[in-house]
């Protein structure tokens, strides 16, 4: 005979257009990439006002490909760290002038 375990959650019935609400926790991982990505994208914006944009720029970049290696995502964190160097590059070339 079978065993019913008391305890197991009963199921809920849905109709068909109704979806499951995602959990919207975010962690302190998350949180960092949320601040590195803006910082990039505030950055990239002022950069024709300043060449301290264009460093600034290049230093969010290195902090979002740290939150790319972080969070496991190897390709974002690749590529984000060759944009540094881009916009270190470009810096120097900016401040050498």
């Amino acid at each position: 005979m079978a065993r019913i375990d008391a305890a197991a959650p009963t199921p809920t019935k849905r109709g068909p257009y109704e979806k499951r609400q995602p959990d919207m926790h975010m962690d302190g991982l998350t949180w960092f990439g949320l601040f590195a990505v803006s910082a990039m994208l505030l950055c990239y914006a002022m950069e024709n006002r300043s060449r301290w944009w264009i460093l600034a720029f290049a230093f969010s970049c290195i902090a979002g490909s740290a939150y790319g290696f972080m969070q496991g995502a190897w390709p974002f964190g690749l590529v984000e760290g060759i944009w540094s160097i881009v916009a270190f590059r470009r810096w120097w070339q900016v401040n050498s002038t």
